[in-house]
């Protein structure tokens, strides 16, 4: 069996709706497990954020999908992440957890494993793509093998509608107050995404 670990931060629900159609694509594939994991929330926001009715509801909503942990990175045999972009790059949450993981880095844990970055932004400019080429940099140091979302599987992204999808991974545009929700091209393309990397990874397997 392949195991393929979708671990992603969403405070308001874009990046889960995307992570399930992640899931939904790297399940169709026979002999793959998939687990969707939740990083979790600073208890600080958790209590600053209670007055955001949008906010509240996204977090009910995903409440059963359990924490993600550092044991989850080590049963997967790819790992498809679910980052929000925060000015260009990861959030801290993200961040935090990328970072307590030195010890699996130190252990070369992760090495050979295939991976991918899904995110959303605000506005179609408002950092999709450098989202994903930044958080690029540390899955490289942890050795994972980088997976994109091709033009030629992805027609999708020949538009000029405002809708997320790149050669890096796949996105969601969540509109400037949050609102919107994703696009069905955009699910379309988290499917083949999650897909894609479910065949990487079982290809890479043999190489072991």
């Amino acid at each position: 069996m392949t195991n393929i670990l979708i671990p992603y931060y969403s405070a308001y629900g874009h990046i889960y709706s995307m992570a399930k159609a992640v899931a939904e694509g790297a399940s169709q594939l026979e002999g793959v497990n998939v687990r969707m994991v939740r990083i979790p929330e600073f208890d600080f926001l958790k209590e600053k954020m209670q007055s955001q009715p949008f906010y509240v509801q996204a977090q009910e909503v995903q409440k059963d999908i359990p924490e993600a942990t550092h044991a989850d990175l080590s049963w997967a045999d790819g790992i498809v992440w679910g980052i929000p972009s925060r000015y260009g790059s990861m959030p801290a949450q993200v961040k935090q957890f990328l970072d307590s993981a030195s010890w699996l880095w130190m252990k070369g844990e992760l090495e050979g494993k295939a991976t991918a970055v899904f995110t959303s932004s605000g506005s179609i400019h408002g950092g999709q793509e450098a989202t994903i080429l930044t958080s690029l940099v540390p899955l490289l140091h942890f050795g994972l093998v980088f997976v994109g979302l091709p033009y030629a599987e992805n027609p999708e992204q020949l538009t000029a509608d405002g809708i997320g999808g790149s050669p890096y991974g796949a996105s969601t545009v969540a509109g400037p107050d949050g609102t919107k929700t994703p696009d069905p091209r955009e699910l379309v393309m988290a499917a083949r995404l999650g897909a894609r990397v479910a065949k990487v990874s079982k290809a890479l397997q043999t190489l072991k």
